[in-house]
């Protein structure tokens, strides 16, 4: 039975994300397989590595920072995440990605992006960290109007959360019969139609099915919470949700703030830790 690791996105709320992993990595829990949409991807990739900690650290350090991520990066570059610096500089330069622990890791590592010319979502595995992983991740988090469309592997992409949320049945579909599955919401939470709409269908308007998929994307999303409840409720997916809801937005340049909803994360996890041995034992 193949055990495996959903990981929503959800930009900076993925510092939860992080909290929760961290405590899995240092329990020893080793899922077989790691999925991870958008923020899911650009910090989950940590887990096949193994580099607890490093995905608050390297935020923790360059918050604020323009070279990384902000208005100025926005404005000079269309990305409010620097492509260069956030996704090629950082990993290299100053907080070092462990390639050799990834590519010696047996655990698979899969991401979604989406396909700006179909809407529809593109699944990449990930065995070995080169330039092109890094654009694939890149791709994976590319938000619609503060990114721009990433051109790798043959198509066209953006953000994963467009058009696979959570992708949990994606995961299964591989033979993931059991799943932690990690969300940024909490219980309850009901996705509304995005009142950014007509700016991406100005902005984007070069990419019809794009502009469809996101104007569907809370009809999907909720569907998706759906799904994920009744996975639960049937006892093929372990479920964890912040509770309280996070004080985190998107985008946090707060250092207190981003420590604190990395402290939730692990709370949980700790809290939840014996369970968390038994679904994956």
């Amino acid at each position: 039975m193949k055990r495996g690791l959903v990981l929503e996105g959800g930009a900076m709320r993925g510092m939860f994300t992080c909290g929760i992993m961290d405590v899995m990595m240092e329990a020893g829990l080793q899922p077989d397989g790691i999925i991870g949409v958008s923020a899911g991807a650009a910090f989950g990739c940590n887990y096949k590595s193994g580099q607890m900690g490093r995905a608050l650290r390297y935020n923790l350090r360059f918050a604020g920072d323009r070279r990384y991520a902000g208005v100025w990066s926005l404005l000079t570059t269309g990305d409010y995440y620097n492509a260069r610096f956030a996704y090629h500089v950082v990993p290299t330069q100053y907080d070092v990605f462990d390639v050799e622990a990834f590519g010696a890791s047996p655990m698979e590592f899969h991401l979604v992006c989406t396909d700006v010319l179909t809407g529809r979502a593109v699944y990449h595995r990930c065995d070995e960290v080169n330039e092109e992983m890094l654009e694939w991740i890149r791709a994976s988090s590319s938000l619609p109007l503060v990114a721009r469309v990433v051109d790798v592997g043959g198509y066209r992409l953006m953000d994963g959360g467009i058009a696979d949320s959570i992708p949990l049945q994606y995961f299964q579909s591989l033979g993931y019969e059991r799943n932690v599955v990690v969300l940024t919401r909490p219980a309850g939470y009901v996705k509304e139609k995005t009142g950014i709409l007509p700016l991406v269908k100005v902005f984007l308007r070069k990419y019809p099915r794009l502009v469809e998929a996101v104007a569907r994307r809370h009809e999907m999303y909720n569907a998706q919470l759906a799904y994920v409840g009744q996975q639960e409720a049937a006892g093929r997916a372990l479920v964890f949700r912040p509770d309280p809801p996070l004080e985190i937005g998107h985008i946090c340049s707060d250092r207190a703030v981003l420590q604190r909803t990395y402290d939730q994360g692990r709370r949980q996890a700790t809290e939840r830790l014996a369970q968390l041995r038994d679904f994956l034992q």
